[in-house]
């Protein structure tokens, strides 16, 4: 793999140490004969390699190490051993056997007197040398090196390359080592030695005491640098124009999103992380303001992440982890020096910190004694009307307006002539125009019309229309949010026979939200969508009965609503029943922490898989949350376009 090499030590000058020698040696230094040597390395050789990777374990991170270990000869030996000498300058100097080495180094042919350029091409060597002898600050004494046939195909195989590749990016490399660019002094020479021609960079501050350079900044003078040389190879890269690595990443992020979509699916039987979620509520009551982990102790920080890695161990999630890991993986390969990188624990993990504060609101639920409802993946067909029931020329007129095959023009005049039609009293008329208005799509979205149609659909007693209307005014929308009208609405359409409605206002009087909290009368509507076959009623009355919420608590009862439920396709209800049947007595909240929590991981991971390129563009990460969000909002599912969908809208007048 093509890559660059960054090494960066210091000299630490004063105290009678300088660096005007490591310049002048730098600048004069005779070039070893690029001529092969596939003969053996000496025995003294042999023993001044192993006594260099004792003294300066470093070394070994060199590619000059790699081709010695490799393609062990005198030639690669000569190689490893002069750079890592030049490495370990501040510490090769008293010495005795490492200076003579460098002064005795053989082979050579001296190319002049001497190689230096900077930000000028006219370099004093004496004066630059004389002002390092005086310094008193840090030198640093960068080597930066390639392969010499990655040298030799990009084209930094000569010196003038790496002038202009040097002065092009030196503020960047100023900043980089915490100096301003106008403070900013550095001298550097090429040599054109080896399997790997390389640069050496002195830099420094014109300020002693001024600079400092951590290992992020190496980094960054490293992603610098490579971003430079690469440029046309890195642009390969993110435009994945190779068909195969196309593939590849389609098929991982595939792969990605089906096993965050069976995590969000499937039920967890985690005892150790439960009873850690436990014990993390009890300790929240501690904790006043804010319940996010930035403002939580560090022992509740603690605990938090070892929640984390506690799930993170659940093979499916293990699994999506380490997908994830190895997409982001691909493309740091050209920063990477060859190391093999260990994936951390997903508690540390930087992208995915959002699952921190979800065991916190987790854990908080069981503190504040929250009732959770498990209907994120519910299909709500409450607001399904039949065509039969329609007029023809309702029905026409509708199936115009939803047909993306007609022109634009032809679409919109049948959409007037609907909201004409409903103007003049017909009832299904009025539920598909009001609908339309609320979703937007052909029309622009307008919640005063959507409330004003719907209201007349619903006053004829269309029951869809009574519990779209119910929810209408139980949103956030601030033009129609009225909580009142809303149940007023729900409660119209359930005793019209709407399931959906019974089992919504079921869940608005568990929760009181928008009424006075009742379990008794949230019962009674939920008994309506259960006895009907709704798995979600029959779950929600399974907890119920095994709470004593609103009935008296009944194991036996609470067991046959699972089990209902169950037989109707409802996932969490199956769990229940399995707990049941252990005799395992712990509060229900405590029972689902973990699943819930394995759910809102699914998503995050979801929301996290890299996003797909379409014609070379890459979608913001946070853009495509939102248009996430938005579609929800719309009503789509939210994960209806996750693979083939492109983004953008395209609703539907109702049916």
């Amino acid at each position: 793999m093509a890559r660059l090499i960054v090494k960066s030590p210091y000299i630490k000058c004063g105290g009678g140490q300088s660096a005007g020698g490591y310049l002048k040696y730098i600048a004069t230094r005779e070039r070893v004969e690029i001529i092969p040597d596939d003969r053996p390395p000496t025995n003294k050789q042999e023993q001044l390699i192993a006594k260099l990777v004792k003294d300066f374990p470093d070394a070994k991170e060199l590619m000059e190490y790699e081709d010695y270990l490799s393609h062990p000869t005198k030639a690669t030996a000569s190689a490893l051993i002069t750079l890592a000498l030049e490495s370990n300058w501040d510490r090769v100097q008293g010495m005795e056997g490492y200076a003579k080495y460098i002064a005795l180094r053989p082979r050579a042919e001296r190319l002049g007197e001497h190689g230096l350029f900077g930000d000028d091409d006219a370099v004093d060597l004496a004066a630059v040398t004389d002002e390092l002898d005086h310094y008193t600050g840090n030198v640093w004494t960068h080597i930066i090196s390639l392969h010499r046939e990655d040298a030799e195909r990009l084209g930094y195989d000569h010196a003038d390359a790496w002038r202009t590749l040097l002065r092009t990016h030196r503020n960047d490399i100023a900043v980089a080592m915490k100096i301003p660019p106008e403070d900013f002094r550095w001298y550097a020479a090429f040599h054109d030695e080896g399997n790997h021609p390389h640069v050496h960079m002195m830099a420094w501050s014109a300020k002693p005491n001024q600079a400092y350079l951590s290992k992020d900044g190496i980094r960054q003078i490293k992603s610098t640098l490579t971003n430079q040389i690469f440029r046309q190879e890195l642009l390969h890269v993110y435009e994945q124009k190779s068909k195969s690595r196309d593939e590849l990443v389609a098929e991982a992020r595939k792969a990605m999103l089906e096993l965050a979509k069976a995590m969000r699916e499937m039920t967890c039987i985690h005892p150790e992380a439960e009873q850690m979620i436990w014990d993390l509520s009890r300790q929240l009551d501690q904790v006043g303001g804010k319940k996010t982990y930035g403002y939580l102790p560090k022992p509740m920080k603690k605990l938090v992440d070892e929640i984390v890695d506690q799930m993170a161990r659940l093979s499916t999630m293990d699994a999506c982890y380490q997908t994830w890991w190895e997409l982001q993986c691909q493309l740091e390969d050209y920063y990477s020096e060859g190391k093999k990188r260990l994936r951390p624990p997903l508690s540390q993990q930087k992208e995915f910190r959002q699952i921190k504060n979800a065991v916190i609101r987790e854990a908080e639920h069981i503190r504040m004694n929250k009732f959770s409802f498990e209907d994120a993946e519910m299909q709500d067909d409450g607001e399904q009307i039949s065509t039969y029931d329609m007029s023809y020329e309702c029905q026409d007129l509708q199936g115009v307006a939803n047909d993306k095959s007609f022109p634009l023009e032809e679409r919109d005049e049948a959409a007037e002539q609907l909201e004409q039609l409903a103007e003049d009293g017909d009832a299904y008329a009025q539920y598909v125009i009001g609908t339309a208005y609320r979703d937007g799509g052909l029309l622009i979205p307008d919640m005063a019309k959507a409330k004003k149609f719907l209201e007349r659909a619903a006053e004829q007693e269309i029951d869809a229309a009574q519990y779209a209307l119910g929810k209408l005014y139980l949103s956030n929308d601030a033009d129609v949010h009225d909580p009142a009208k809303g149940i007023y609405w729900l409660k119209r359409s359930a005793d019209n026979g709407n399931d959906f409605a019974a089992y919504r206002l079921g869940k608005e009087y568990l929760s009181g939200k928008n009424t006075i909290k009742d379990a008794e009368t949230a019962v009674s509507y939920l008994r309506q969508a259960a006895d009907n076959g709704s798995a979600y009623a029959q779950y929600l009355l399974g907890k119920l009965t095994l709470m004593g919420e609103g009935v008296p608590k009944d194991m036996d009862a609470a067991y046959e609503w699972f089990a209902a439920a169950r037989d109707n396709g409802h996932a969490y209800a199956e769990f229940f029943m399995k707990r049941m049947e252990r005799g395992e007595q712990e509060p229900s909240s405590v029972l689902l922490s973990a699943t819930r929590l394995l759910y809102h991981m699914g998503n995050i991971f979801r929301d996290n898989a890299p996003a797909p390129a379409a014609n070379g563009v890459q979608i913001d990460r946070k853009r495509l949350a939102r248009l996430r969000q938005k579609r929800v909002a719309l009503g789509h599912k939210p994960d209806d376009h996750e693979l083939e969908q492109q983004q953008g809208f395209s609703m539907k007048f109702h049916m």
